[in-house]
């Protein structure tokens, strides 16, 4: 589940507890309910903080969960395209402030935000999907060629299945900033918030202006190719961190 703060006008998401915040249709329920009274509070230029408590900002989809029934992978891909495009059409900018590992759709919600802020004394980006023989849909690419400019990095990322760490994504253009710890990453996101809401944007403006510069991913979240291959594989899930 999730808390929703907000300290002046800066709003703080926090994934709770000390599980690897798996996203499955629960969790990805709680986080849109959050954003979307995020979206009918504000009148006033603000920002959004999304971080996470524990080890992992999100290991991405419950595929434990998922495998006994095709249904539920269909449920969980829906959801997350969801929230995806809430996020997008969001009239303030949004920062993930990642406190551990990000992994595969955990890693695709954090590149859903506008800045990604991580620590650097643990934790790692790591798309999965290469590893554990899944296909990497098609959106997913979309929205990472949109936010790393590098292709290397999106081919190492993609097709070598990188575990990146925060400093190492700096240096590959993947995140904006890296910090000594899950406390000062957030702090670090509080501190570009609050500049960015000192610049008394329009929201909807801003929130417009996301939408033309994600303009080839908007389409893409309508379909996703690859639910109904995973949702019939017959998947073993195993830690890999």
């Amino acid at each position: 589940m999730c808390t929703l703060e907000k300290s002046d006008n800066i709003y703080i998401l926090t994934l709770t507890g000390d599980d690897d915040h798996r996203l499955n249709p629960t969790l990805l329920d709680s986080i849109r309910a959050a954003v979307n009274r995020v979206r009918s509070e504000t009148t006033t230029p603000s920002a959004l903080i999304t971080t996470a408590q524990g080890k992992f900002f999100s290991n991405g989809y419950d595929l434990a969960w998922s495998q006994s029934d095709p249904e539920r992978h269909i449920l969980m891909s829906s959801k997350l395209r969801l929230l995806v495009r809430d996020l997008i059409s969001l009239p303030m900018p949004t920062i993930a402030a990642v406190s551990g590992h990000a992994s595969a759709s955990g890693f695709i919600l954090a590149q859903a935000h506008d800045y990604v802020l991580m620590r650097k004394d643990r934790g790692f980006l790591y798309m999965s999907e290469m590893d554990i023989k899944l296909v990497v849909p098609d959106w997913f690419v979309k929205l990472l060629k949109n936010r790393i400019g590098s292709p290397a990095a999106l081919r190492d990322i993609v097709l070598r299945a990188d575990k990146v760490t925060a400093e190492a994504a700096v240096a590959k253009g993947i995140i904006y900033s890296a910090h000594d710890s899950a406390e000062e990453t957030v702090k670090a996101a509080v501190r570009l918030g609050e500049e960015l809401v000192m610049r008394k944007w329009d929201g909807h403006v801003y929130g417009r202006n996301r939408k033309v510069l994600l303009a080839e991913v908007l389409p893409a979240l309508d379909f996703d190719e690859t639910v109904e291959d995973v949702a019939n594989a017959n998947i073993i899930v195993s830690s890999r961190l």
